[in-house]
């Protein structure tokens, strides 16, 4: 997209329906521009009225007006800054809930292919540029430049010059900054904690997305992930309204301060004990207008970052799903759970060699089907193309005799559980880890599937028991437990087909024996597709296919494979000499 095209994109989605609180805050910053210029030109009469022709009826007055300046301009610009913090922080939050909610629909291809990392980065620091485009280089832009305006206007008809602003307002802004500081410190920490919790969160998403689409969980994590961003947006508003506080005070000082210095010095000018050269000096220095040139001088720069970070964030809000609904989508009906493959290819990439090559396959229903082959033969992809995680690139995929691609996405997963070698868990109780298959099951239910997956024998024996708060991925657990735990969450779901990754080559004899056991009842009278690690999982398989290069090279049992199937019999000895 090109720089206009991102304008005109950030306005129409995120920026118009605020617009009439943008102009609230260009009235202010007109208010603003006129109250600093009148500071200019009360400067005048003051010294015309007050110290020259030393009128005692206007020494109240004057000072009285520039003190109601001062007060307008500092007033206005806080009104001002306050209203495009609001704004902006609104405008993060819808910013970064829509790319939210794109990425937890999104194809997990496009997932697979950026780390979670840049995504991260992304949703903070991309927006984070995107809102101070709106919040401050907007802000300025309007401020600096009626402001800038105005001062040119007095200068020119006044044809004078500020100095010593800098001495009076650096312990002015000592004393404000010491004021604020515990204040900011406070809720600083606070902003940290919460940004901390949003990214650990972020990052539990992203490692755990399969396990989230095949528990049809997306409106669930979309609720979650608005109030960790809603609590991020209210300490980020804190935070920069907090810092906005300075402006009215220095500026009330500051209006005070030049009002009893004007009062003062007519008073030593009529005395005779100053020059009115000497105050013209101070009077000059007092209206340069240097600080919105400076400020306009860099506004690029912000202009720059902010579409910067919208050219990398629309493209992640704007990207289409290619795994989606049919229009005309139906409901997948169950009977037997039989699955076909009917010539179906696969590649990741369309410049990729092809990691399935028109493949055909049938698992019988109520079955277990064993897939064997060497690492990178095809296996792993055929159990993603079941629960529609990627597309077939040709042939179709069917369930008793229904398309997956004619059926609808929650209807197929909702009768698909998947047991991962790559145990998927959040940093949460052992609990909810387990009800994510099934959030209204009851404890009884929950106990229940624990014990069939012999996980009750471990929790039973924690401190906080189901309540037990396992770690990043479980990483307080073991591999055995944490394979256990997600056993249970797939028996919890009670889907008629069970893909299963198998994983106990590395576990304990008596670790995998219970393992072995809990995946024997999670599969009794089920349609279980399993790529096969183990000896007794092949020997207990109804079907066997071998895969090799994307292709079905063997199938049958055990015995006849053993017979007809090179690749198989040379897997098979391999598992022998292991035990």
């Amino acid at each position: 997209m090109t720089k206009i095209e991102l304008i005109k994109r950030l306005y129409k989605s995120y920026t118009k329906k605020y617009i009439k609180n943008i102009f609230v805050a260009v009235f202010f910053s007109i208010l603003l521009a006129g109250s600093t210029s009148g500071v200019a030109y009360l400067l005048d009469p003051a010294i015309k009225q007050l110290f020259i022709e030393q009128e005692q009826s206007l020494v109240y007055m004057i000072p009285g007006l520039i003190v109601l300046a001062f007060i307008v301009k500092g007033s206005s610009l806080y009104i001002a800054r306050v209203i495009m913090i609001n704004v902006s922080e609104e405008i993060r939050k819808n910013i970064q809930t829509d790319m939210f909610a794109n990425i937890i629909k999104a194809d997990t291809q496009l997932i697979d292919q950026k780390h979670s990392g840049k995504f991260v980065a992304n949703l903070m620091n991309d927006v984070n540029m995107i809102t101070n485009l709106v919040s401050t280089t907007i802000l300025n832009l309007f401020k600096d430049s009626f402001t800038l305006i105005g001062l040119l206007g007095v200068m020119f008809y006044q044809n004078w010059k500020l100095s010593l602003v800098a001495i009076i307002m650096i312990p002015l802004s000592s004393l404000a900054a010491r004021a604020l500081g515990k204040r900011i410190s406070k809720v600083t920490k606070e902003q940290m904690t919460n940004a901390g919790l949003l990214t650990s969160y972020l990052i539990e998403i992203f490692k755990n997305h399969k396990l989230m689409k095949i528990f049809q969980r997306e409106n669930y994590e979309k609720e979650r992930a608005n109030n960790y961003i809603t609590k991020f947006k209210e300490n980020n508003r804190k935070i920069n309204v907090i810092h906005v506080r300075a402006s009215p005070i220095l500026e009330v000082l500051t209006g005070f301060m030049i009002a009893f210095l004007i009062y003062i010095s007519a008073k030593l000018i009529r005395a005779g004990e100053l020059e009115v050269s000497n105050f013209f000096s101070f009077l000059a220095a007092m209206m340069l207008a240097y600080q919105p040139v400076r400020s306009l001088a860099t506004l690029n720069i912000g202009i720059q970052q902010g579409l910067s970070g919208a050219s990398r964030v629309i493209p992640i809000i704007d990207e289409k799903q290619t795994i989606q609904d049919p229009v005309t989508s139906k409901d997948l009906i169950i009977d037997k759970a039989k699955i076909n493959f009917e010539n179906v290819k696969f590649d990741y990439s369309q410049s990729e060699k092809n990691i399935l090559n028109s493949i055909t396959l049938d698992f019988p229903g109520n079955k277990m089907t064993a897939l064997v082959g060497h690492s990178g033969a095809g296996k792993s992809t055929i159990l993603s193309l079941i629960p529609r995680f990627y597309n077939a690139n040709e042939g179709d995929i069917k369930i008793d005799d229904q398309s997956i691609y004619n059926s609808s996405i929650f209807s197929l997963r909702k009768n698909i559980s998947l047991v991962s070698q790559d145990t998927l868990l959040f940093d949460d109780t052992i609990k909810n880890n387990i009800s994510y298959a099934n959030p209204r099951a009851s404890h009884d239910e929950i106990e229940q599937a624990t014990k069939l997956s012999f996980a009750s024998e471990f929790i039973e024996k924690l401190p906080n028991k189901y309540d037990t708060l396992i770690g990043e991925n479980g990483i307080r657990l073991s591999g055995g437990e944490k394979q256990r735990l997600s056993i249970a969450r797939a028996i919890l779901k009670k889907s008629p087909i069970i893909l299963l990754d198998e994983a106990t080559s590395s576990l304990d004899a008596d670790t995998e024996n219970k393992i072995q056991e809990a995946i024997n009842f999670l599969t009794k009278g089920r349609t279980t597709v399993v790529i096969a690690h183990r000896l007794s999982t092949i020997l207990n398989a109804d079907k066997i296919y071998v895969i090799d290069k994307g292709l079905v090279v063997g199938e049958g049992k055990h015995k006849d494979l053993m017979i007809t199937s090179n690749i198989y019999k040379n897997f098979y000895e391999k598992q022998i000499k292991k035990q």
